[in-house]
């Protein structure tokens, strides 16, 4: 029978007044508050998983794979939840990619995942006062050191403003002095200059085909100071020279014509002549260079008028006379030189009467006074074959002739022919300041035009604009 003894042992070991030993050994104190395990007002930690912004690469890529998968431009089901999986994306940058990459074929335009970051992000730029360099004396900031100086910057900071263009550098170059007359002149020869025909309708400039240019120029042999771009190995050059103010030069007389194409074809460069204003003597003596009547090269000293005459008339007229296109011989072809003293008249009559034999009829012209910039060759052209010039090497005046000459006949016709849209700028920006030299190129985008097949020929000019000229000669003619 069960005991009563053994009853009072079992209901000992549950009484809970009664420390017992093995809640001590668990570690459970039934005397403290309880302890709960999960706190339901906390929020469980999550695990974030951050990813690095897409490269522009990258969406290039899952913009492609998105194109491959679509059908007549629609996704099919769970297609932008696979290619995040598949590059490791979030679904949203996918979509995303996926909606501006769409959008951008709509409208037709390049599609690009470039970062929309650059510029935007990063510390702050600290402001500056640029109206402090504008009560500066231009004298006084000619540097990039003394105009940090004026703004409180340093150098590094001055040149990240000029590259974002809120501050600019400039390169003021000293332009001849025009006077009343010479204003005067220069809107006269502009408005010459316009097709006649057009002047109450679309008035445009004259396409110049009819046109010769010549001027002189001297020519070096080289520069006092070239830049080269060398390996960290390589040992530096050495030039040396007599005299750096007494460099070997040689003055040549330059005749081009506009350019002319057909179907993208030159058919004529223009390039009527470079000659160079030397004599050729024999040596008198021998030296250590050469013996006794060798033939020697002997720049012409004083360039007088007597000297451009026999140029013109033996080597320009001829050069003319030969190069010219056939279908135009017949029509006036019209040498434009500038008022240097050495030049010939207009109606020089020794000129005259070779310029009208072999049925040609060849007239001479002069540019306005003080307007080098109405002149092919003073615009562009000299500048262009003189770089081209000093790349090739001449130890001798003699040597610089034939180098001189191929950098004539090397330059592109093509770029040529953009300097003759230049000077219908020219043109076109003297008429707006009424005379003066005083202006600003617009920038044409000639070789963008010229790649896309659309590069005018001729330049236009608004009728206002013609009809303000002529105001103002009225003018000035009062």
């Amino acid at each position: 029978m069960f005991s009563f003894e053994l009853l009072q042992k079992a209901m000992a070991l549950f009484d809970l007044n009664i420390q017992q030993p093995f809640v001590t050994d668990l570690g459970f104190d039934m005397n403290q508050e309880p302890v709960h395990m999960f706190d339901l007002n906390v929020a469980a930690p999550v695990e974030s998983v951050q990813r690095k912004d897409a490269s522009e690469v990258v969406l290039n890529q899952v913009f492609q794979e998105l194109l491959r998968r679509s059908k007549n431009g629609v996704l099919p089901r769970n297609a932008t939840s696979e290619v995040a999986v598949m590059y490791n994306l979030g679904i949203r940058t996918v979509q995303r990619c996926w909606a501006e990459g769409k959008l951008s074929l709509d409208l037709g335009i390049m599609v690009s995942f470039a970062s929309k970051k650059r510029g935007k992000c990063g510390r702050k730029p600290s402001p500056v006062n640029y109206e402090r360099l504008r009560n500066v004396p231009l004298k006084e900031r000619t540097t990039l050191e003394d105009s940090a100086k004026v703004l409180g910057v340093c150098k590094r900071t001055l040149l990240k403003h000029v590259k974002q263009g809120k501050v600019r550098r400039h390169t003021s170059s000293i332009k001849p002095h025009l006077t009343d007359e010479n204003k005067k002149s220069r809107l006269q020869w502009c408005v010459d200059m316009l097709e006649h025909e057009t002047l109450h309708d679309n008035p445009r400039f004259k396409s110049i085909f009819d046109h010769v240019f010549i001027d002189e120029k001297w020519f070096f042999i080289t520069r006092k100071s070239e830049r080269y771009y060398l390996l960290p190995d390589e040992d530096e050059p050495y030039r040396t020279c007599r005299s750096k103010n007494n460099i070997p030069k040689l003055m040549f007389l330059c005749a081009t014509a506009r350019p002319r194409f057909e179907n993208g074809i030159c058919t004529f460069d223009g390039k009527i002549g470079c000659f160079p204003l030397v004599t050729f003597e024999r040596a008198k003596r021998s030296s250590i260079n050469r013996p006794a009547g060798t033939m020697e090269v002997k720049p012409i000293t004083s360039i007088k008028r007597d000297v451009v005459r026999e140029f013109m008339i033996q080597k320009v007229l001829p050069s003319i006379k030969a190069k010219w296109p056939r279908e135009d011989v017949n029509k006036p072809i019209y040498i434009q030189q500038d008022n240097a003293p050495s030049h010939i008249e207009v109606n020089d009559p020794m000129f005259c009467e070779a310029a009208q034999q072999d049925g040609f009829d060849i007239r001479l012209t002069c540019q306005p006074a003080n307007s080098p910039d109405f002149n092919i060759l003073d615009l562009g052209f000299f500048r262009a074959i003189q770089s081209i010039q000093y790349k090739k090497s001449a130890k001798t005046v003699q040597d610089l002739i034939p180098v001189v000459q191929e950098a004539f006949h090397e330059y592109p016709p093509c770029k040529a022919n953009r300097m003759y849209l230049t000077l219908h700028q020219v043109l076109k920006e003297t008429m707006k300041v009424h005379g003066s030299n005083k202006y600003n190129l617009p920038h044409m985008k000639k070789g963008t035009l010229e790649r896309q097949g659309s590069l005018p020929v001729q330049v236009h000019c608004e009728r206002s604009l013609v009809y303000e000229a002529m105001q103002k000669l009225a003018t000035w003619n009062i």
